[in-house]
């Protein structure tokens, strides 16, 4: 009988030790992380900073192994990363994804924010992916959940050697563009689109594949265009980029609550963290550009004038196309619009 006691008490133990060890290995997580920035780009510190603060909340029972600079695919291909199972999150960007995500483009329009800002664009668009129409819309129906993100300062229009002002200076130049708002305001503007991801653009705009870029300042020095660069706009609202570092819902639905927690708390601050550094940045940049003999160009009122009506027709004929989709164009530009106004 003492050895039935022993047997037994001997098989509970090992049952409670079994089980300490599985709860253990549950908290001991390594989650892959994937984006297309390289180290220099200041999008990658804050990567950086969102992996420290999930480490610290989580006392280092989550840990991350981050692939940067397309190592695992590139930007257009982010989003089938994380829908494959290849990494636990990535940067969704809806311009690179726009046949399964339009509707983020409103974010994108021309005219949406006011130059050197970025955090009310970014606040907004987070908002509306998390709890509103684009997770509702897109994130959702992709099966991914979005965790922090940005929404880039208004794009300038930077040219190789063409002239920017007049306006009519642009016509028939070969622009880079992202997304379909910019491909509407290019035309608009009387250039030529040119789609193609920002790694990709230092190589068209060396070789003269492209004429010219719409990116914002601080971004021409993270891929280190600015030595290719003549002039460039400070007063424009060229569109922008936006997007979110996500996680397959999947994924998100193994992992603790409390993990999941730690995990959204400092994607907030993530958020928060890098819309303020690029408000910051912007304006350093601009200053180096200038340092380097760039022309920088200041629209004239009546240019300006001209400017926000091209932004207007922009934003609808980018509705009249979503709606001929069927989808809710005029909607997603109301609920952006709101959102904005919500957080000025």
């Amino acid at each position: 009988m003492k050895l039935l006691y022993k047997g037994l008490a001997f098989l509970m133990l090992l049952s409670v030790l079994s089980g300490a060890s599985a709860v253990f290995a549950q908290e001991k997580l390594t989650l892959r992380v994937s984006d297309q920035f390289p180290t220099t780009h200041f999008v990658h510190d804050s990567v950086k900073f969102w992996i420290a603060e999930v480490e610290k909340a989580t006392g280092g029972a989550v840990r991350f192994d981050y692939y940067s600079g397309e190592q695992l695919g590139k930007a257009k291909d982010q989003l089938a990363l994380i829908q494959s199972g290849v990494v636990d999150v990535s940067l969704v960007v809806p311009g690179y994804v726009s046949d399964k995500m339009p509707l983020s483009a409103v974010a994108e329009l021309p005219g949406m924010g006011n130059p050197n800002t970025s955090c009310v664009g970014s606040i907004a668009y987070m908002k509306l992916a998390q709890e509103g129409i684009f997770a509702k819309q897109e994130y959702g129906p992709a099966g991914v959940r979005a965790i922090w993100g940005f929404a880039f300062p208004p794009y300038q229009l930077m040219m190789a050697q063409r002239r920017i002002a007049p306006l009519k200076e642009i016509e028939g130049a070969k622009i880079r563009t992202v997304g379909s708002s910019m491909e509407f305001l290019v035309r608009h503007l009387k250039g030529v689109p040119v789609k193609i991801s920002a790694p990709d653009a230092y190589e068209a705009l060396s070789r003269g594949t492209i004429d010219g870029v719409m990116l914002t300042h601080a971004s021409l020095f993270a891929y280190k265009m600015e030595g290719l660069i003549k002039y460039a706009t400070s007063s424009g609202s060229f569109g922008g980029t936006v997007g979110a570092y996500s996680i397959s819902e999947k994924r998100w639905k193994e992992l603790p609550a409390t993990v999941q927690k730690a995990i959204m708390d400092a994607g907030e601050k993530a958020t928060r963290n890098l819309c303020a550094y690029m408000e910051r940045d912007t304006q350093e940049a601009q200053e180096k550009l200038r340092q380097r003999g760039v022309t920088i160009v200041t629209f004239s009122a009546t240019e300006q004038k001209e400017l926000e009506g091209i932004y207007a027709a922009t934003a609808t004929e980018w509705v009249a196309s979503m709606d001929k989709r069927g989808k809710p164009g005029s909607e997603a530009l109301k609920a952006f619009t709101e959102a904005l106004k919500a957080g000025r």
